[in-house]
């Protein structure tokens, strides 16, 4: 059988992938065009784009930039670390490693997340479980619900619940979802400007500048970098282990706050499950039932 290498798009390509082999190539003596050229063998657009940049002596994070969500912050790395002269394989290899570290950190969220999500899709079908239940017990439950006019109000009120109740559960779950952002990049970044001696103004002008251009966009992390540097400037000590300090830390509260939220979603799913999900299991299982004894003149008891 004969395999054939699909064609990568720009948004298969990863960027962390694309980060960590750049790294390994870097270290290894070769120049940014080769190395780019390289991955571009591979057929990624983006690596391609970007070893053309390259070779021809343009900024390469304009490329990436234009490769939109995703690289962003790997523009942001390369415009820092390039503007400062800060070694490019050692900078990507640290920024690598946030960068895993934050795909670990959103992977453990939505694992967290697909439990109880799964359970509110599964609830959320059970009233209309009642329509084949009701014809397993021996009820007409579908004339009921289409031909009888108290019958069609259940079927209309029931299905406008179940319908709320899918919209409410999903927003609940997209609004416990992990951001977007990498905890911690800004404050990686202006150590990264500052151990390649930049200074503190040089920094924070270069930070200013890549979230103008959509980077970097965690404001929380922004001011707690900013309180660092004050603290460092205020104690005279290099501010450098201070802002890899708080990249940790953001990274470890985000984790801790991607699972408090699974575990909050748990408990705030059961709000549509108790207006929404069970009243429509009581319309569209329960009452046609009762409809059709009480129109047949059969006592249910």
């Amino acid at each position: 059988m004969m395999l054939v290498r699909r064609r990568a798009s720009s948004t298969d390509a990863d960027p962390l992938d694309t980060v960590l082999r750049l790294a390994v190539l870097l270290s290894a003596g070769l120049s940014a065009a080769a190395a780019w050229q390289h991955l571009a063998e591979d057929a990624e657009p983006i690596a391609r784009d970007a070893a053309a940049a390259a070779a021809a002596g343009d900024d390469v994070a304009v490329v990436l930039r234009r490769a939109g969500q995703g690289w962003l912050d790997i523009a942001a790395v390369w415009a820092v670390a390039t503007s400062v002269g800060a070694p490019l394989a050692d900078t990507l290899r640290e920024v690598g490693t946030s960068l895993r570290e934050a795909r670990d950190i959103a992977d453990d969220v939505r694992v967290a997340l697909a439990e109880p999500a799964a359970t509110a899709r599964l609830l959320a079908g059970l009233p209309l479980v009642g329509v084949p239940l009701g014809a397993v017990l021996g009820f007409d439950t579908v004339r009921v619900l289409t031909a009888d006019p108290v019958g069609r109000l259940c079927l209309a009120a029931g299905l406008a619940l179940v319908v709320m109740a899918r919209v409410w559960s999903r927003r609940l779950a997209r609004r416990a979802e992990p951001a977007r952002v990498v905890p911690g990049m800004t404050a990686e970044l202006l150590a990264v400007a500052l151990a390649a001696g930049a200074s503190i103004e040089r920094a924070r002008s270069l930070i200013a500048a890549e979230r103008r251009g959509g980077a970097l966009a965690d404001d929380d992390d922004l001011r707690r970098a900013e309180a660092t540097l004050d603290l460092s400037l205020r104690a005279g000590v290099p501010a450098g282990e201070l802002l890899r300090g708080d990249a940790w830390l953001a990274r470890r509260a985000a984790r801790t706050e991607g699972r408090e939220a699974a575990a909050r979603l748990s408990t705030r799913l059961l709000l549509p499950l108790g207006v929404c999900t069970l009243p429509a299991f009581l319309l569209l299982a329960v009452a046609p039932l009762l409809i059709g004894v009480l129109r047949s003149g059969v006592s249910p008891f």
